[in-house]
């Protein structure tokens, strides 16, 4: 562990002492997309945008989950695919009952 550690930390150092190192104007601004930075960084961002972000997130996490429950469903026994599919269903009405929650409080409307 230790050997990989310091083979890590010399190897950047390395590369930081005999790489090229040409810098310029465009190189140290920073990147914004392609687009030139304007006002401060600052700024603050509207909490909806975190809201959506978040919502993202868990729907993203549901497919990570539902995934693999989908491809081993058929493998169960029937009283497990019972009980399979019962979880998995609380699991979908939990997700649909924050969309609500998210709707009604209007983080999906972009005014």
């Amino acid at each position: 562990m230790g050997f990989a550690v310091l083979l890590a930390v010399v190897m950047v150092k390395f590369s930081t002492i005999f790489g090229p190192q040409r810098p310029n104007k465009e190189k140290l601004s920073t990147y914004e997309s392609g687009m030139e930075p304007i006002g401060s960084a600052r700024d603050r961002f509207s909490v909806k945008y975190y809201m959506v972000a978040v919502s993202f997130i868990v729907f993203d996490l549901e497919v990570v989950f539902l995934y693999p429950w989908a491809i081993s469903f058929l493998n169960f026994a029937p009283p497990q695919m019972l009980y399979s599919l019962t979880i998995a269903l609380l699991f979908i009405i939990i997700l649909i009952v924050g969309l609500i929650y998210e709707y009604k409080k209007g983080v999906l409307n972009w005014d």
